[in-house]
């Protein structure tokens, strides 16, 4: 089970709201009604695995008129999330582009219109197969196809309709094809995942704590997907678990609020959606009082949560929390202010910097480059803040895995536990941490 850090609540269902497999729906399209008379229901369509950024995706879309009597119109519609895109579409289809908000990743959806008699009992495909382009970002995108009698209209926060420029296609017959059966509410739509051979770069930069005994000072460390590629989780799963453990001689006097704490001076981190852009990520910032001097004290930030397969580079999955205990300062407590340090992607070139926002409309940048965080600032107590490169040991620590985080600011007592995700093959309501909703 995954941890979710406390302040939870409810999510609240969308329409076209995207994640796992058969989990998640991305289309605007309902299920059609039961109907003894008319019916229509997909033929197979299974996962669609090693594709190749920028390369082509065809998606061979069959359908079955599962009712007793002939339709005489049947609209096919493709919903898409970031990795992909519509290539030229059919004059017979119209394009909407679908910003990010609340839980969804931004995503694409073509409808396309067939008017023509179709049979009962027999398959039926376009007479040219839909083809998709792999984006340079794609690694875990979902495809949803659903096939309908009636035009239900896009989603409330879709663009205006863009329609396609190529020759209208119309339905052609497969008769070599077994029909489809109906009899599920699932039978006219079908969710598909498309995975890619891409790689995506987590990364996380550490911190020096510097001050006097008695001063607070504020600690800020990063994650990064310095990626290539974007990486989307299920809904309710946060893409990486993020563990900070703080220097022994310090007190966290407020912590984060997109993390819980686990141990005396550990936290646990979610991320603010299930999903993390190329050159987006997080900053989790702590209020940290240094308490005494101990000598050799070091904390760390280390990446843990799900199993990251995509993720070729070790080396900088770990950092280390350095403090310096300067001479002088008050034991009642001045202020000074921390840096985070800095982490770098092995290979291409370029800055990213973290945000977590999607492309169409949020601020992530660089989808190859290296991953650069941290900045220091004056303080008030005349201490001055450090910077420490993120090159840290290799592996991953992981406990119980991570969660989507709230916000708000955290307490200066421990939080109090954490919950769990209520998730299965086909639910559609999670509990979700509470967080900022996200429009792009």
């Amino acid at each position: 089970m995954v941890q979710i850090p406390s302040g939870r609540r409810t999510l609240r269902r969308t329409a076209g709201a995207v994640g796992a497999v058969a989990l998640l729906a991305l289309g605007a399209a309902p299920a059609i009604a039961a109907d003894p008379t008319t019916g229509v229901a997909l033929g197979k369509l299974g996962p669609i695995d090693g594709v190749k950024p920028g390369g082509d995706v065809e998606v061979p879309a069959t359908f079955t008129n599962t009712g007793s009597a002939a339709l005489n119109k049947v609209y096919l519609s493709y919903s898409v999330t970031r990795g992909l895109s519509h290539t030229e579409l059919p004059a017979n289809c119209l394009r909407y582009e679908i910003p990010s908000y609340d839980e969804a990743p931004s995503r694409s959806e073509a409808v396309c219109e067939f008017e023509q008699t179709v049979e009962p009992g027999v398959v039926y495909a376009p007479e040219k197969t839909l083809t998709l382009k792999a984006a340079g970002h794609i690694l875990y995108d979902r495809l949803r196809v659903v096939v309908g009698t009636e035009f239900t209209g896009p989603d409330e926060n879709a663009s205006d309709p863009v329609r396609g420029t190529a020759a209208a296609v119309k339905l052609v017959e497969r008769p070599d094809d077994t029909p489809a059966t109906g009899g599920g509410e699932d039978a006219d739509a079908a969710d598909i995942a498309v995975n890619a051979d891409n790689t995506a770069d987590f990364q996380v930069s550490g911190a020096e704590l510097r001050g006097a005994v008695g001063d607070t000072v504020d600690l800020k460390v990063k994650f990064t997907n310095a990626g290539p590629g974007w990486v989307l989780r299920d809904l309710g799963v946060a893409p990486v678990e993020v563990l900070v453990d703080l220097p022994e001689g310090t007190t966290v006097t407020k912590d984060n609020g997109y993390c819980d704490r686990r141990t005396a001076g550990g936290y646990s981190c979610g991320t603010s959606q299930s999903w993390v852009t190329e050159g987006g990520g997080e900053t989790y910032t702590f209020k940290v009082r240094i308490d005494k001097k101990v000598d050799g004290a070091k904390g760390s930030v280390a990446l843990g949560g799900p199993a990251r397969p995509f993720d070729k580079v070790p080396s900088n999955d770990k950092a280390d929390i350095t403090l310096d205990v300067t001479d002088g300062g008050s034991a009642s407590g001045g202020s000074s202010t921390t840096s985070g340090g800095s982490a770098s992607a092995s290979g291409g070139s370029g800055a990213a910097t973290a945000g977590g926002s999607d492309s169409t409309g949020g601020s992530a940048t660089g989808s190859t480059g290296g991953s650069t965080g941290g900045s220091t600032a004056g303080s008030t107590g005349g201490a001055t803040a450090g910077e420490a490169t993120a090159t840290g040991g290799a592996g991953s620590a992981s406990t119980t895995g991570g969660g989507l985080a709230n916000t708000g600011s955290g307490t200066v007592l421990p939080l109090a536990g954490a919950a769990v995700v209520a998730a299965g093959l086909g639910a559609g309501t999670v509990l979700l941490a509470r967080r900022r909703a996200v429009r792009e």
